[in-house]
């Protein structure tokens, strides 16, 4: 599925907020958690939803969204309200303590990762720099 984008991704810095403190390296809102389920109807090979983060765009790095087959040895699992998301070990560092959200509006609908650990984001909030 290389080069195959499953879902766009917006990041949004979140400063002198706490989100919610949590075990998990992610935590999901319930329009995320819905949205994700809505992804793995028919999808019988899909064990989830992978997370990944890669260069790109003026700022440096994006996430990237896929469905995963398979966990991989370092990679970290977040299972929240019967849905699965998989973070590519190389993404870890970078979404602790972020919150995925999924948004829809007239005009477009994406996940958006509130995210405070970022230091920078493009002015579109397609790619961040940590």
């Amino acid at each position: 599925m290389a080069g195959r984008v499953l879902a766009s991704a917006t990041v949004r810095a979140v400063k002198n907020r706490r989100l919610i403190p949590s075990r998990a390296a992610l935590v999901l809102t319930p329009a995320a958690v819905g949205r994700v389920k809505q992804l793995l109807i028919g999808k019988d090979d899909a064990i989830g939803l992978k997370v990944g983060v890669r260069q790109r765009g003026c700022n440096g790095l994006s996430y990237t969204l896929d469905y995963a087959t398979e966990k991989g040895k370092f990679d970290e699992e977040v299972v929240q309200d019967g849905v699965r998301v998989i973070i590519d070990a190389k993404a870890q560092l970078s979404l602790l303590g972020t919150e995925m959200d999924y948004v829809e509006n007239k005009l477009s609908s994406e996940f958006v990762f509130n995210n405070p650990n970022i230091k920078g984001t493009c002015g579109c909030g397609e790619s961040f720099s940590v």
